[in-house]
């Protein structure tokens, strides 16, 4: 019995070791002269039009999405669209935004938080308006990155690599904040929900010295489980991103493991606060927060949680305006103010 022990705790360990050294793989420098593959706008083909359409209509929701905040807030609160550059070798620059007072304190450092947003080409969108409102006002600037994978800049932002480019791309957002004359680098904490909240815990795990404090908001933390309910199209879709070359985790078991961060918990080391639902059925708990909030007490790491009963609009509890939501968004600021001192 022993031997057999020995002979898992070895087998798993040589997996562990090979998810490890997958999730530090770059991506190779394209060679000089290597072109971009865009859409073909005057294609006669009805796929190739209807792609190039739904660009143009993401395109354009971004821009009534900008208009939408600042004809609400921008009185008070300054949205700067930005392009910053990531940390991967083809050099791509990524949108974002970064939100402000509208009159800043003058010669004054301040807290950042990075706020990251989740789902399958997802983009800035008016579920997030108040959270980032609630930050300024409270005394933070707020960085939101369009990680690769988001939608509303077009193709090559859209393309989708879970775990590589959305996770590089987030980390440049962080130390591109950074270099800002107005943000104290000392104090920045993010903030990510549902699949945001996966590269949240990553970035904590990457970088363990980056970030002084972290919310983590029904996130998704083992993509091997989330492998095993998701629809068959769903996994298919994910399956034939760059990272997983097309297969599934039974053909390329180290690929998932190396982008789930409840594998690699041991290497957090900023205070980080999770706050979930029951009924949750995007990221169910028992298989994701549970699992991270056991593994963190496990390790003697500082943290806190929070658990809903089934709180109203369910994996997007915090959107919502409800107790829960409210007490939700409650909870996250004073985490914050506890490490980043607003």
């Amino acid at each position: 019995m022993q031997r057999i022990h020995l002979a898992v705790k070895k087998i798993l360990h040589a997996l562990l070791a090979a998810a490890t050294l997958a999730a530090q793989e770059a991506p190779k420098a394209p060679a000089e002269g290597t072109l971009t593959a865009f859409l073909d706008r005057n294609s006669n083909d009805v796929a190739p039009q209807v792609a190039r359409l739904t660009q143009e209509i993401f395109i354009l929701k971004t821009e009534l999405i900008v208009s939408n905040f600042r004809q609400e807030y921008g009185d008070r609160i300054k949205m700067q669209r930005v392009s910053y550059p990531t940390s991967t070798a083809d050099k791509e620059a990524i949108p974002g935004y970064i939100f402000t007072l509208a009159k800043m304190p003058a010669g004054k450092k301040l807290p950042a938080l990075l706020m990251v947003h989740g789902g399958n080409h997802i983009q800035l969108s008016a579920d997030w308006f108040p959270w980032i409102a609630a930050a300024v006002e409270r005394g933070y600037v707020v960085m939101y990155p369009e990680y690769r994978g988001s939608s509303g800049h077009d193709e090559t932002i859209y393309e989708n690599n879970y775990g590589v480019t959305d996770l590089a791309d987030v980390l440049a957002a962080a130390a591109y904040l950074t270099t800002k004359d107005y943000v104290d680098a000392a104090r920045l904490g993010i903030l990510g929900h549902s699949r945001g909240g996966l590269l949240t815990l990553r970035a904590l795990e990457v970088e363990p010295k980056r970030f002084a404090a972290a919310v983590q908001l029904a996130g998704l933390s083992d993509m091997v489980a989330f492998m095993g309910y998701k629809s068959e199209a769903r996994r298919a879709d994910i399956a034939s991103q760059k990272n997983f070359g097309g297969k599934l985790p039974d053909k390329n078991l180290p690929a998932y493991i190396a982008i789930s961060s409840a594998f690699f918990i041991e290497k957090i080391e900023t205070p980080v606060y999770l706050m979930s639902t029951t009924g949750d059925k995007t990221v169910p708990y028992q298989l994701h927060n549970k699992r991270v909030a056991e593994s963190l007490k496990a390790y003697g790491k500082t943290f806190g949680e929070h658990l809903y009963q089934d709180a109203p609009g369910g994996h997007e509890f915090p959107f919502v305006d409800s107790t829960e939501g409210r007490d939700c968004q409650k909870r996250a600021f004073e985490w914050f103010a506890k490490y980043l001192s607003p």
